[in-house]
């Protein structure tokens, strides 16, 4: 990880910067707190010598397991773009068990004049019909946006063993951004989170998408 500039000013001694601490509004506003370095915390680094043929198998088994999540991420993109077609803002996502995709949606809000017609709420829905259970212990829900705190709570609910997501959502985000409703000690289920897979791609098209609407307006 980096640990010299950043936008804001540079990283203090001894800490690493967080990638996820500069953000962005989906409007395209540069997310900042009043202390101006942004949202996140900057974590404290600790060095620690590994043997290089562990690192080589570390970094060999992330690659693939990376490759894994940007194929299913993939997938997930491709719902958000049907969502385009009905001006909704374009969030896919699918849920994974067993590498196989057993849930699918796409932001439905506008389509469905229904509020709750999130990507995530259509995709557990899903896949609790396809494997007849309310239950998706071993599942993997892959989003293009951050879930918000509705959609993060039926995670939770639905017992997700791991969510993955593409970029944060510094507005109503409720994994890291707003809330840690995916890791709050006070439930009684946690999920596995990994952020920022295909970052660049989920966040093009958000973006792409809100200076649409706001030509449109023009």
């Amino acid at each position: 990880m980096a640990t010299d500039q950043k936008v804001g000013g540079s990283t203090p001694p001894g800490r690493t910067y967080n990638p996820f601490e500069q953000g962005y509004f989906f409007d395209g506003s540069l997310a900042r707190s009043s202390s101006g370095l942004g949202r996140w915390p900057l974590t404290p680094v600790t060095r620690v010598r590994i043997p290089y043929a562990l690192q080589v198998y570390i970094a060999s088994k992330d690659t693939h397991l990376r490759k894994i999540h940007e194929s299913f991420m993939k997938e997930a993109l491709k719902e958000a773009r049907k969502a385009l077609g009905s001006g909704d803002v374009p969030v896919g996502a699918v849920i994974v068990l067993e590498n196989k995709v057993i849930g699918r949606g796409h932001n439905q809000v506008e389509l469905l004049n229904d509020p709750t017609a999130h990507a995530e709420m259509i995709a557990i829905t899903s896949a609790a019909a396809t494997i007849s259970d309310k239950w998706l212990r071993d599942a993997t829900l892959y989003v293009t946006v951050e879930p918000c705190a509705m959609c993060a709570g039926a995670s939770v609910l639905a017992r997700l063993k791991q969510v993955v997501y593409g970029v944060p959502d510094i507005k109503t985000g409720a994994h890291s951004s707003l809330f840690n409703l995916l890791n709050d000690p006070r439930l009684n289920h946690r999920i596995k989170v990994i952020p920022g897979i295909l970052k660049a791609e989920c966040a093009d098209m958000m973006v792409e998408f809100f200076q649409t609407l706001r030509n449109n307006k023009k």
